[in-house]
């Protein structure tokens, strides 16, 4: 049999404070029925001053091994857009305080597509044999970026966190990562970005720019640009894996928006209830929306053994994916 990469345990977590869009609106021009029509959404989780990416990631981390019925794992894999510092990653961190001794960890930077090409990273560190578990986590205290005065990014965007522990196992096996496929294209780097930090600013001098600071997207090109290469990747690997799309029985996109998540399960033909959404309650949480959204599906049912679903995103870079699996028993932790 094929040794294969298999989802063994999930879990999420967010912070306490919630934030309604009747509260944006007390400081920002909008209303509910305006973020709610254009986005799906209704509330989001912010983190509170002191509260970092790495105590997310813990605490998404340790419901994914309660899940899955152990304390241990042999890498640790962190996608975030928001580590706690530029240097060093926050994955170590995160390991440590899982009680994750010595084992190897890293950060992967995608945006939203960053949960995708960490679980790509994680797959294949099993399938070669280099680990035989994985803790795969997606996490952002995205607030932390946001223009509190940009109505535009501040409605959209939630704090969170996500993970999936990986084992080792064979193909044939429930849970096991089928196939996947990832894509990027640098010239649209300005599309979804903070332009701000980095080596580019620095190496400029003078003064930098307040705005440089916060996060920015062209929303309208991310729409239409996230719809076509999120519906192409997808056709992509259920090509690879050798499913329909009638095949696909849950749908679990990038929680970008409902408007988006709706047109790319009508560009693939599939029926808008199978798509899984849990971004009314939790908004757009970049890189752990993917796993939040599982662990979520998983505890309410949306999501059950036996399903064959469908990942996809896309985010900055511009960066976009896919997979393919069929879901296994499990209980979010």
């Amino acid at each position: 049999m094929t040794r294969a990469a298999v989802i063994a345990g999930v879990g999420g977590h967010v912070p306490q404070r919630v934030v309604t869009n009747d509260e944006l609106a007390q400081r920002l021009d909008t209303s509910d029925a305006w973020i709610r029509t254009r986005t799906g959404i209704s509330r989001r989780h912010v983190v509170d001053a002191g509260t970092t990416t790495s105590d997310l990631a813990v605490g998404a981390g340790l419901r994914a091994l309660k899940s899955a019925g152990t304390d241990g794992a042999d890498l640790v894999i962190v996608a975030t857009t928001t580590p706690d510092r530029p240097c060093p990653a926050t994955a170590p961190a995160v390991a440590t305080r899982l009680g994750l001794t010595d084992v190897p960890a890293y950060d992967v930077a995608a945006v939203c597509s960053g949960f995708l090409y960490a679980l790509q990273a994680g797959a294949a560190s099993v399938t070669s044999g280099v680990a035989e578990r994985v803790l795969v986590v997606g996490a952002e205290a995205f607030s932390t970026i946001l223009n509190p005065e940009d109505r535009t990014t501040s409605v959209i965007f939630g704090d969170g966190a996500g993970a999936i522990l990986l084992r080792a196992g064979t193909r044939e096996e429930p849970g096991a990562v089928l196939d996947m496929h990832l894509g990027s294209d640098g010239s649209m780097a300005d599309l979804i970005t903070v332009r701000g930090g980095g080596a580019e600013e620095r190496s400029r001098g003078g003064e930098p720019r307040p705005e440089d600071r916060y996060f920015r997207m062209d929303g309208r090109a991310v729409f239409f640009t996230a719809v076509r290469r999120m519906a192409q990747s997808s056709r992509t690997v259920l090509a690879r894996t050798g499913w329909e799309v009638t095949d696909v029985d849950r749908l679990v996109a990038h929680q970008a928006n409902t408007r988006i998540i709706h047109a790319v399960a009508e560009q693939l033909g599939l029926p808008p209830e199978r798509a899984v959404l849990n971004i009314d309650r939790v908004g757009n949480t970049s890189a752990a929306s993917i796993p939040l959204a599982l662990a979520d599906a998983t505890a309410d049912g949306t999501l059950a053994a036996g399903h064959r679903v469908l990942l996809t995103a896309f985010g900055g870079g511009a960066t976009w994916g896919s997979a393919t699996l069929t879901w296994p028993t499990l209980q979010a932790g």
